[in-house]
């Protein structure tokens, strides 16, 4: 009997490690349900359910090839060896099959787990799988990790035109085995199941991410560069969950894009292309994770930037938690989040620089509320989002530059469409108002809506003094 251990990487087609472990012989899979773990991982209870949503189309489609789908229960992952080695005596098991996760404490969690089995006796097999290169192989001449996107990019699609990641063949059934699958839990303490209404926005199982992937590749991926900034635009592909949860794999979006552009990375279809970049961008975060590994320790990428002055202002964190900054564009967007689960990108980098610049209140309280809400919450994502909106980052925006809520919302929203759908309350104002309605005279006969927490023009200003005032980065290396 062999083991597949499934982790962010539910799903039957184009698994890595579950193709490999089905061509040694019988298999069963295992996932282990850990909330303590999740809840110091902020993962969001939304997250959670849509993981158990989809264990149970994954359950389904691995029983209709005879392969059962076990449940197993550890606190936290420093329980999994135990919890590990039991099952695989119970069973019999030669061999334990995964998928590569990254990040101090997924390495930390695989390597006991290894270590544990393989004093049982128990092989353990880890693969290349959520990336589509393995961290440590994209390297500058010097062979240090890559600090900047558009070098890290240029290497990875040279590698890409010689060597195209292939999709891995789906199993074929097997033979029955005398193992019945465990049910999945409809929900796991700690953890509030979201609305109705939210879950409908995100249904679960392969079939839905596929639908949208071929949806997204056939009739939008070409408009994508020009209707992605654009929140009140279907523009985006709405994957961003299941390639969180594992559901589609980063390959088959990349076949998907390239299939509609010619089997072309760098000319054609610039959506697609532009598309093909924002894969690259998830892959380089994750390769930050593995070569720099004090982002996972909620350090900052840039160290000298640890020194910042922030504030500690938890009335202006806790307005804009709630949506009540009183700037309509920001709020909009929070009420987005709190609903569903997801934000628009453009306006993730939007509030994140609000929060951090106009508020100048430290990222990692961002950084950890988007964790606990975002239904796609990936750290390595969510981190790199994070630390470039802030300028602590790598490849970060440049200190000074500071987004205007305002601009950003006449230019992306300028009928305010996106706005009132959000904000009600609003949707008498015109779409001059809409945008700020304090200076407008809109707020009168807008009576729930708040007056603006802060002076947009004063605290850029102090943002840019607070950041002036940091040692350099030769400073900081030469204290060290």
């Amino acid at each position: 009997m062999h083991l597949i251990w499934l982790r962010t990487d539910l799903r039957l087609h184009d698994n890595t490690a579950l193709a490999a472990a089905c061509q040694r012989g019988p298999v069963a899979a295992v996932y282990l349900i850990t909330p303590e773990q999740w809840l110091t991982h902020d993962d969001a209870p939304c997250k959670v359910d849509f993981w158990l949503r989809n264990l149970q189309h994954l359950s389904q489609a691995l029983g209709a090839l005879n392969m059962p789908l076990l449940i197993r229960h550890a606190a936290t992952w420093d329980q999994a060896p135990a919890v590990l080695s039991q099952l695989c005596r119970e069973l019999a098991v030669e061999s334990v099959h995964v998928n590569e996760e990254y990040g101090i404490h997924e390495s930390r969690r695989d390597a006991a787990v290894a270590e544990a089995l393989e004093a049982g006796g128990v092989t353990f097999h880890s693969y290349l799988d959520q990336l589509f290169f393995q961290p440590g192989s994209v390297l500058t001449k010097t062979g240090t990790y890559f600090q900047v996107f558009s070098q890290f990019r240029k290497v990875c699609y040279a590698r890409l035109h010689s060597a195209l990641p292939r999709l891995v063949a789906t199993p074929q059934a097997q033979s029955p085995i005398p193992l019945k699958s465990d049910p999945i839990p409809e929900q796991v303490e700690g953890f509030e199941p979201p609305s109705e209404t939210l879950r409908a926005l995100w249904p679960a199982g392969e079939d839905e991410a596929r639908r949208r992937l071929d949806a997204f590749a056939d009739q939008q991926i070409s408009y994508y560069k020009d209707e992605r900034d654009f929140p009140a635009k279907p523009g985006t592909s709405q994957l961003s969950a299941y390639l969180a949860a594992g559901v589609v794999s980063p390959r088959q979006c990349l076949h998907a894009a390239l299939q509609t552009n010619q089997g072309e990375f760098e000319s054609g279809d610039i959506g697609a292309i532009t598309w093909i970049n924002e894969l690259l961008w998830r892959e380089f975060y994750k390769h930050i994770l593995v070569g720099y590994p004090r982002v996972s320790r909620h350090r900052a990428f840039r160290p000298e930037t640890e020194a910042l002055a922030w504030r500690d202002a938890p009335k202006d964190l806790a307005a804009w938690q709630q949506a009540r900054t009183g700037l309509p564009i920001i709020d909009a967007a929070m009420r987005q989040l709190l609903e569903t689960g997801w934000m628009h990108n453009r306006l993730r980098m939007v509030v994140a620089m609000f929060l951090t610049k106009n508020l100048l209140i430290d990222w990692r309280e961002g950084e950890r509320f988007f964790m606990r809400h975002l239904i796609d919450g990936d750290l390595a994502a969510n981190n790199g989002g994070w630390q470039w909106s802030s300028s602590t980052g790598t490849d970060s925006a440049p200190y000074f530059r500071i987004f205007s809520p305002l601009s950003q919302s006449e230019k992306f929203d300028s009928e305010g469409v996106f706005i009132k759908h959000w904000l009600p309350e609003l949707a008498t104002l015109n779409k001059k108002e809409v945008h700020n309605p304090e200076t407008a005279g809109g707020l009168f006969g807008v009576t729930d809506y708040p007056r603006s927490i802060v002076d947009l023009k004063k605290s850029r200003e102090r943002a840019l003094a607070a950041f002036r005032n940091l040692p350099s980065r030769q400073e900081v290396a030469e204290h060290e």
